[in-house]
């Protein structure tokens, strides 16, 4: 809510929650809410404004060409990259509701002292936890002993915290222990996005004594505003630049990116190509942010930017000439799967999960081929890749995957 962009769990949350209001509940029914302190019951008619206002907080459908922040980047991709002494750029698009309305927002929809889950919720319901809201705090499902009759299903997504604990605050993996043993305890069943992420999950959960959990796979969808190819803006095309998206943190691998950036400005100079990082600073990145923040080499050359409505996200994307992801582990990779239906060409990690989504479909290098992501990138930015791909990759429309989830929920 206090983030001024959403990222792609966000929308996916998103499009859960207006699926199964708009589509499976009459008119005057109620929605559980779950917020700060407890539980509310609200109409599903205020839920649904509820979800209008975060669009419109997002920007979720502005039009580019009335945002400053696109104005912006725009006008720092198409010019001449400025000398050494220049001072590094980053843009960030405020958030649209102010935090006292916001707080306001939350005080009205989200506190209910005299309202609890357990007594609340009509009798066979089933809760669904799509963002592992709560998950990792211990007795947060406790409620759900006293309702046997409520099945609650919980999204996972991913098992990193424990396969590569290195690339997260250290308290992550007790947080994740928290979360396994809550689903243990309390899931009726787990919704993963690949069949990586559930092979690891299924082994976890074997030892802590749940063999029987459901877990179904389910690749979360693209947002319609990704789907086929869509007029690039002819100025930003024709100044080579490429994108990253993703929080700035070392399971992204920026620190192999930026020096790659490096060697191109050594080589190339002033018309070295152009990188515009999408995302949010993280955790454990002091290496990267030295590097953005006191590199003479870069100033310039790259754009962090934050707090980019999807629309914006799309405008660029499309005149991009590829979307890079080199990151070292993903639970699933949102990005390149938008970017596949938008036709617009990715460069990414040779990593399972990206072979399991997307195989075929991308430039596949190793993570930590530096010099194999100069070449390409070199490559990607002469004249040649002015051109765009055709047809873009078939991918499952957004309603298969709400069904699989309506159906999976209403089987157990």
């Amino acid at each position: 809510m206090f983030n001024s962009s959403p990222n792609g769990i966000h929308r996916v949350d998103a499009a859960l929650a207006r699926y199964f209001l708009s589509t499976r509940f009459p008119p005057g029914s109620g929605t559980w809410f779950p917020r700060l302190l407890t539980h509310r019951v609200v109409s599903h008619e205020a839920a649904l404004e509820v979800l209008d206002g975060i669009d419109a907080h997002f920007g979720e459908a502005d039009d580019p060409d009335m945002e400053p922040i696109y104005t912006a980047i725009k006008d720092w991709v198409i010019r001449d990259a400025p000398g050494p002494a220049s001072v590094p750029m980053r843009v960030c698009r405020r958030p649209r509701i102010p935090l006292g309305r916001a707080l306001g927002w939350i005080i009205r929809h989200g506190l209910d002292l005299g309202a609890t889950a357990a007594r609340s919720l009509p009798k066979g319901a089933r809760y669904l936890n799509a963002s592992q809201f709560g998950l990792a705090i211990p007795g947060a499902f406790d409620w759900l002993a006293s309702r046997p009759d409520v099945k609650a299903v919980f999204f996972i997504h991913d098992m990193l915290p424990f396969e590569t604990p290195e690339y997260f605050l250290a308290k992550e993996f007790a947080r994740h222990q928290n979360r396994m043993q809550n689903l243990a305890r309390h899931g009726a069943g787990a919704i993963v996005s690949t069949e990586i992420v559930k092979a690891a999950l299924q082994a976890h959960l074997v030892r802590l004594g749940r063999r029987d959990l459901p877990i179904l796979t389910a690749p979360p969808p693209v947002a319609p505003i990704f789907m086929g190819e869509s007029p690039a803006d002819e100025e930003l095309s024709a100044r080579p630049f490429f994108v990253q998206c993703g929080t700035i943190e070392p399971r992204k691998n920026h620190l192999t990116i930026l020096h790659v950036w490096r060697e191109l400005v050594a080589r190339h100079g002033r018309c070295a190509p152009k990188l515009l990082l999408v995302g949010a600073r993280g955790w454990e990145n002091e290496n990267i942010l030295d590097l953005l923040d006191r590199s003479a080499a870069l100033r310039g050359h790259i754009l962090e930017v934050s707090g980019l409505p999807t629309p914006v996200l799309r405008r660029l994307l499309g005149s991009a000439r590829a979307l890079l992801m080199p990151s070292f582990a993903e639970g699933y990779g949102l990005p390149l799967a938008e970017a596949n239906a938008a036709g617009v060409r990715v460069i990414a990690s040779d990593i399972p999960v990206f072979r399991e989504i997307a195989e075929g479909s991308f430039v596949s290098l190793s993570p930590i081929d530096g010099m194999g992501w100069l070449r390409a990138i070199e490559d990607f930015s002469g004249e040649f890749w002015l051109r765009r791909p055709s047809e873009t990759p078939p991918l499952d429309k957004s309603d298969s995957f709400f069904e699989k989830i309506e159906a999976f929920i209403n089987s157990l």
